[in-house]
């Protein structure tokens, strides 16, 4: 048995093995016997909508004894909940702000933090008994600017499905999910996903570093809707030392949702833990329900959304026909697809709308499917991008091997 204090003083004499979840799945895969001695830590991640997402700032607006008290206030149009603290006359607001508030149906709060942090000029409007104030900040000039997640990186999502007619308008869909039995939307990164990967709870806890949106970070504890089968975590970070490429806005049927990011380092302390990290996909739970009361359907596994199937979308350019009015690109849920063909990869998330969306077959990927009793069912959307996420493990690997990020042991568990 190894402890952290063993395995982080590895880490300072560049004696350490560290393995992003990617590179020991793919060992395992290959049939390679993996010890203990032969891995010091495995680095989880996990990217895609996460709805219990906020953010906690101390915004300026004005000059001191320009008004009392903010009675309401506005960031780029998205409506935030002004204190806890009234910091009376001083010209500054405290506020929360949640990612899934918006201006409208294409911006929302996941966007705000996304441009905040990529350090674009944010529209500032304040009303105070009846008058408004208005101002232009960056996130340099906002003192204190943190994101809270309320819950995030559950174990196991579900993979949602339509079993009637009419078509649903859901946050689980980007045009609308139909039916009956016509498609499912999954979300989850299967076995790279940290608690996946600490079934019992020996690393992911009170205390734990992690990586949020790209920045360090600390798990607070459970969050909401956490329950013994579906654990999930609540964490917080600093805005201003964030990833923009690890955050984001996402539009869908029912309203902009939050992008939000995940990593989390596992120290092989023992066999227990070893065993836990090598859990693969088609080990890896994944229930269908309805999306009406998310009602159990079925059940199946997450062989079925990343076992040979396309994790990145392709475009083959010399396909398409510019058409005016552009399917694919005005259903990208990221908006990033332009006039020419190009993906942009900083706001693609995989999502793999714009297969289903091009007639012509420009944009390509390989989804997948489930297996029903109703029959064979496509899967539509993935609101979690297993490319993305394994990028950041990737990050949080290096950050450890260049003593950037040192892992810590918890203070008590979930």
């Amino acid at each position: 048995m190894k402890t952290i204090e063993e395995i982080n003083q590895k880490i300072a004499n560049k004696e350490a093995i560290i393995l992003t979840a990617a590179e020991l799945k793919s060992m395992v895969r290959d049939g390679k016997e993996v010890t203990v001695d032969d891995v010091d830590v495995v680095t989880t991640g996990t990217f895609g909508v996460m709805s219990g997402t906020m953010a906690v700032m101390m915004v300026p607006v004005a000059e001191k004894n320009s008004f009392e008290r903010a009675d309401a206030i506005w960031l780029n149009g998205v409506p935030a909940q002004p204190g806890p603290c009234p910091n009376e006359r001083l010209g500054v607001v405290d506020l929360v702000i949640n990612g899934t508030a918006h201006a409208n149906d294409q911006y929302g709060g996941g966007h705000l933090f996304r441009d905040l942090v990529k350090g674009k000029t944010i529209d500032v409007t304040v009303e105070a008994h009846g008058k408004h104030y208005e101002n232009q900040v960056t996130l340099d000039e906002i003192e204190f600017a943190r994101i809270i997640t309320t819950r995030l990186a559950f174990k196991n999502y579900n993979a949602l499905i339509n079993p009637a007619s009419p078509t649903i308008n859901t946050i689980f869909s980007v045009t609308g999910l139909t039916g009956p039995f016509t498609e499912t939307t999954v979300s989850g990164c299967g076995e790279i996903n940290p608690l996946q990967n600490d079934p019992s709870h020996r690393s992911i806890g009170v205390g734990t570093r992690v990586l949020l949106n790209g920045a360090p970070g600390y798990i607070m504890g459970k969050g909401t809707r956490a329950s013994p089968d579906k654990p999930n975590v609540s964490a917080y970070a600093d805005m201003k030392d964030m990833d923009p490429t690890m955050m984001g806005g996402m539009k869908t049927a029912h309203g902009p949702e939050c992008l939000t990011s995940l990593a989390v380092p596992i120290p092989v302390l023992d066999e227990e833990i070893l065993s836990g990290l090598k859990i693969l996909d088609q080990n890896v739970p994944l229930p269908v329900a309805d999306v009406n009361g998310r009602t159990a359907h079925a059940k199946v596994n997450y062989g079925n959304v990343w076992g040979g199937t396309d994790k990145v979308i392709r475009a083959e350019k010399d396909r398409c026909l510019h058409h005016p009015d552009c399917a694919a690109m005005r259903t990208c849920p990221t908006e990033a697809i332009s006039n020419d063909c190009v993906i942009n990869r900083d706001l693609c998330i995989n999502c793999g709308t714009c297969t289903l969306q091009c007639s012509e077959g420009v944009f390509l990927a390989r989804l997948g499917s489930i297996e029903l009793a109703e029959g064979t069912v496509p899967i539509s959307l993935r609101q979690s991008d297993r490319a993305r996420a394994e990028r950041l493990c990737t990050m949080l690997k290096n950050r450890i091997l260049e003593q950037k990020f040192v892992p810590t042991k918890m203070l008590e568990p979930l």
